[in-house]
């Protein structure tokens, strides 16, 4: 989850495009959320792979981390790559996990919060400040990140950079290669034996959050260094309704197989158009906004969708109210989105950096 114009120097060229296919799959992700509580069937959820986004974001960041440090990573040094990450990835990380914890005491809607004591409680906190994964809340499934549903993909984003800097770094092509088609073996096998890639956020499918990013990461390392940057005219818009398309697409009979071949092929197939494509000045703005905003949505979502969750399942509203709730919800996430962005994040991050230098 990062912006193509972090930490880069001046004269390296901008992805826009690809920051603004970022926020529409951010964007999906937070309408995936809040029907995956209407529909007890989730094969009847009208976006029902919506999760694939995050399996595209770790392909942009394969992409981005390989375009913004492979050039300068011996100049930085491991440390300093290290800070630069933390500060642009971690203060939504705290973020998040702040308004995790508020939206799970003040809930009006569940009570689930009189379950804990204090130790307790305190304990998913700190972990989750520092992602540490304790999928300990039975009411909540278990999730990895029981406050703030959407680490667990940060979790494995820490990892892959981890080891992108002691291992994939030093690697050629032909080795990222064979690893990628091991990844990839490995991705079949979890996607045929669960029926579908949905897993990673919770204790019993932990270890297939890895498997999904090491496919990905490492797709977006190899675009990046073989140069896989396909010229078109589809543009932002264009690019944004293939993207949607693989969200939107309904679940078949072979679900699964559908499902593989969206992240093997098609999502990096999208990355290497979006890096390619012309952007119209008509959209140039619509795509910056749209970039800037996608990490503090992806961050701080989640503890609104846990209280729509709750006023779901002991209101029963009906169809209208529903409807207008998830609108006006959608509409206040990004706002508040933008507001962390511009109050918080671009601050913070500023004064960080300015103290790193």
């Amino acid at each position: 989850m990062d912006t193509l114009n972090t930490n880069l120097a001046p004269t390296k060229k901008h992805f826009k495009i690809l920051d603004g296919l970022r926020g529409v799959a951010a964007l999906a992700i937070v309408v995936f959320h809040f029907a995956e509580w209407i529909y007890a069937d989730y094969t009847e959820n009208f976006i029902i792979h919506g999760f694939l986004a995050v399996d595209f974001f770790f392909c942009l960041s394969g992409f981005v981390v390989a375009y913004a440090y492979d050039n300068r990573l011996e100049e930085m040094g491991i440390l300093g790559f290290f800070k630069r990450r933390l500060i642009r990835l971690h203060p939504l990380v705290i973020l998040g996990t702040v308004l995790g914890l508020i939206a799970f005491l003040f809930d009006p809607f569940s009570h689930d919060a009189s379950l804990y004591d204090f130790g307790r409680t305190a304990l998913i906190f700190i972990c989750s400040l520092f992602l540490i994964p304790l999928p300990v809340m039975e009411e909540r499934s278990f999730n990895n990140f029981g406050l703030n549903a959407p680490s667990w993909s940060l979790f494995w984003e820490y990892i892959a950079n981890i080891a992108y800097v002691f291992i994939f770094y030093k690697l050629n092509r032909y080795i990222l290669s064979i690893l990628a088609i091991i990844a990839a073996i490995g991705l079949t096998y979890i996607t045929y034996h669960s029926g579908n890639l949905l897993g990673g956020w919770n204790g019993d499918t932990f270890l297939h959050g890895g498997v999904r990013i090491a496919f990905s990461f490492l797709a977006g390392l190899l675009i990046y260094r073989n140069n896989w940057i396909l010229k078109n005219n589809i543009g932002f818009i264009g690019l944004s309704l293939l993207l949607l398309f693989a969200l939107f697409i309904p679940h078949f009979g072979f679900n699964w197989l559908v499902e593989l071949v969206i992240v093997l092929f098609y999502f990096p197939l999208l990355v290497s158009l979006g890096a390619g494509s012309t952007l119209s000045p008509q959209v140039e703005k619509a795509c910056e906004f749209s970039g800037s905003i996608s990490y503090p949505l992806y961050m701080t979502h989640y503890a609104g969708i846990w209280i729509f969750g709750n006023y779901f399942l002991t209101t029963n509203p009906d169809p209208i109210e529903l409807t207008w709730v998830i609108v006006l919800g959608t509409l206040f996430m990004v706002l508040m989105a933008y507001l962390v962005l511009v109050f918080y994040d671009i601050p913070l991050r500023k004064y960080l950096t300015k103290r790193l230098r």
